[in-house]
């Protein structure tokens, strides 16, 4: 699997260098410390994954995932940052990243994320996600009706992926397959008209939808 790393510390680059390479599926195409370095090897290697920080010196990686995805729908974008604000969080998803990780992830949870992303998962970090939940259940707002149209059982669903659960760990927690829980999530995506998970799970946060 081709990957770009983009992040403006020659460090990072290196280090997340190192580790990709121990991966025989994964492969590091291309390095870059600016957007316009990003586009130039973006539009050269075609990588499936661009791992990028959401601060690059002066400039806005969020506006370059924007621009990524704009011309290469099939790349996906993970966000790999040491900030952990909401508003950069949330501009990231509107963005249409595919994950948001921070920088003291673990290894292999950050391959784990790789991989969930090429499967077309949505990956939240469960610190920041747990924040963002927070933030949107004391946020003033009118909220609107709990999960209307949903199941029982898919809002045990959409609750659980609201925690940042992976489908299989959903799977595991309600005793589903894999697959029917794949489903379930395609289901809520479409009945909530949702474009993602991340998207899910600020609208289970925003209806109070808990797992009971």
């Amino acid at each position: 699997m081709p990957l770009l790393v983009v992040d403006d510390h020659e460090v990072v680059r290196y280090g997340l260098k190192l580790l990709l390479q121990t991966y025989d599926h994964l492969e590091v195409v291309g390095e870059a410390q600016t957007l316009e370095e990003a586009m130039v090897l973006t539009d050269r290697f075609r990588p499936h994954i661009v791992i990028m920080d959401v601060m690059l010196k002066n400039e806005c990686g969020i506006e370059g995932c924007r621009e990524i995805m704009k011309r290469y729908p099939g790349t996906k974008v993970i966000i790999l940052t040491s900030f952990d604000r909401e508003e950069l969080f949330w501009k990231a998803i509107k963005a249409g990243v595919q994950g948001f990780v921070l920088k003291d992830t673990g290894n292999e949870e950050l391959i784990k994320a790789i991989d969930a992303a090429m499967r077309g998962e949505c990956v939240l970090d469960p610190s920041i996600t747990h924040k963002l939940l927070e933030y949107l259940r004391t946020a003033k707002g009118q909220r609107g009706a709990a999960g209307a149209g949903l199941s029982r059982q898919e809002k045990k669903v959409l609750a659980l992926l609201s925690q940042g659960l992976t489908n299989r760990e959903i799977a595991e927690r309600i005793l589903l397959s894999e697959k029917t829980v794949r489903n379930y999530v395609s289901r809520i995506l479409n009945k909530l008209n949702l474009h993602n998970r991340a998207e899910a799970a600020v609208y289970a946060a925003r209806h109070g939808i808990t797992y009971e």
